[in-house]
């Protein structure tokens, strides 16, 4: 069936499960302000504009479902820009189902239907409410998964994204003006160039690009989190390790070789920035079937993981074996960063150093700067202060963005050049308008809310 996005929509805004309180939002154009109030109410219910009313709501066969809280926010004045009815009532998951299929039969007339996944976030989209870039953060503030992500999604949302790849935009812009005005009049061109000051301010925007792409580089670990591959031996500490980052007992920790036959994920928090820590199966030589697919999974996790953590044993109970870094290094993908742990620590006499991390997973020694090495490999050591959010579509659009600009820079003021200078500006201005959704594909619209969940 094709919808329309005009059609009236409703969902149970609030999450699955039982809940002291659960929201069914209705959205519909104004047009339909009063039919809808007298189709879910009676022709006596007069909503006032965001006043909280204690209505009974009722099914269509006037059984009294609930008494519930009833909220109206007439267009323009609402999430979506249409006017929205809210009905809050008692959250049990029967009750909501109730609540909802009476909406839908007594708004059945004027075409109402159950909303798409973020359907009500894209129509804030496209009614103006909000620009692409926010509307993705809506999703991302709840996805958060630390405080630091909280914080950084609240500030895409509130525009500080927009607003920094607005004003580049505008300058792209502005000087794709400057230099399109110029051939007009060829005998003029580099005077008029030097004269605008186009070219240095070419390469501002390069630098200003530059420094938004690292912030939002630090956003996108920020919403995607870290994953940390330890790997190594069995029996050299690599579930202790987990266990101690975790500060709980996730995996299972014996004597025996081979005891991890899986992988075993868990998330931790260090120091704001989401890890995800894998605790793999020890890789060695064996005929053991399903230690064997153990080890094969565990190799997989190598090639995806952002850090890989290659743990022995310091204290010598457990030999190195050179097969095991040697396949550890084949499986990295390039540029991926590589830190070998000694772990165990508190079996010796002495303490050692070098090059490589020395700690104790039992005792918590060498852990705090093992966490510290972490965020410095990946890039997040500095504080998370004034970061905003951000997702690998909005990196790819910022480089594309930036590559152009660098050909513009490169071209300098060579006469020949001016029309492909052109060219570039706008493709850089076409890049970093599909950030905020000027020049985004229906298709790109369908991905990117078809992620979002029902009811927001």
């Amino acid at each position: 069936m094709i919808h329309s996005d005009n059609d009236p929509i409703v969902a149970i805004a609030t999450a699955a499960g039982r809940g002291g309180i659960g929201i069914v939002r209705v959205s519909f154009s104004k047009t339909l302000d009063r039919e809808m109030q007298t189709a879910l109410f009676d022709e006596k219910t007069v909503l006032l504009p965001r006043h909280a009313h204690l209505l009974p709501f009722k099914d269509e066969t006037g059984h009294t479902l609930d008494r519930a809280i009833v909220l109206f926010f007439p267009a323009p004045n609402s999430y979506t820009g249409e006017s929205v009815i809210e009905l809050q009532a008692h959250g049990g998951p029967m009750l909501m189902k109730m609540i909802l299929q009476a909406v839908l039969e007594k708004a059945r007339g004027m075409g109402i239907r159950l909303a798409d996944p973020g359907e009500f976030t894209k129509r804030a989209y496209m009614n103006g409410q909000m620009d692409l870039a926010q509307a993705e953060a809506v999703a991302d503030l709840i996805d958060a998964v630390s405080e630091s992500a909280v914080q950084a999604a609240s500030r895409s949302l509130q525009g500080d994204f927009s607003r920094a790849v607005h004003e580049i935009s505008e300058e792209v812009n502005e000087l794709r003006a400057f230099v399109e005005a110029t051939l007009d009049f060829p005998e003029e061109e580099v005077d008029h160039l030097h004269a605008s000051h186009i070219l240095s301010r070419i390469a501002d925007v390069k630098t200003a690009l530059e420094d938004v792409i690292n912030n939002a580089r630090q956003g996108s670990v920020l919403r995607e989190g870290v994953t940390v591959a330890i790997v190594g031996s069995p029996n050299v500490g690599k579930s202790s390790l987990l266990n101690a980052l975790a500060c709980q007992e996730v995996a299972i920790v014996t004597d025996i070789p081979g005891t991890t036959r899986d992988k075993i994920e868990h998330w931790v928090n260090i120091n704001g920035i989401p890890v995800k820590m894998v605790d793999t199966a020890g890789i060695r030589e064996t005929v053991d079937v399903v230690e064997s697919k153990g080890i094969e999974r565990t190799l997989a996790e190598i090639r995806k993981a952002d850090v890989v953590l290659h743990l022995t044993d310091a204290s010598g109970c457990v030999a190195d074996d050179e097969r095991v870094l040697e396949r550890v290094l084949a499986e990295v993908r390039k540029g991926v960063p590589l830190v070998n742990v000694c772990n165990k620590t508190d079996l010796l006499a002495k303490k050692k150093s070098g090059e490589n991390f020395f700690i104790s997973a039992r005792t918590g020694d060498g852990l705090p700067a093992l966490k510290d090495h972490l965020l410095q490999v990946v890039g997040m050591a500095s504080s998370t202060d004034g970061l905003f959010m951000a997702r690998e579509r909005h990196l790819v659009c910022l480089k594309g963005a930036l590559e152009h600009i660098r050909i513009a820079v490169d071209m300098g003021s060579d006469i020949s050049m001016i029309e492909l200078l052109a060219e570039e500006l706008r493709l850089a201005g076409r890049d970093l308008g599909d950030i905020l959704g000027e020049t985004t594909s229906d298709d790109i619209l369908g991905i990117i809310f078809g992620k979002f969940c029902i009811g927001k």
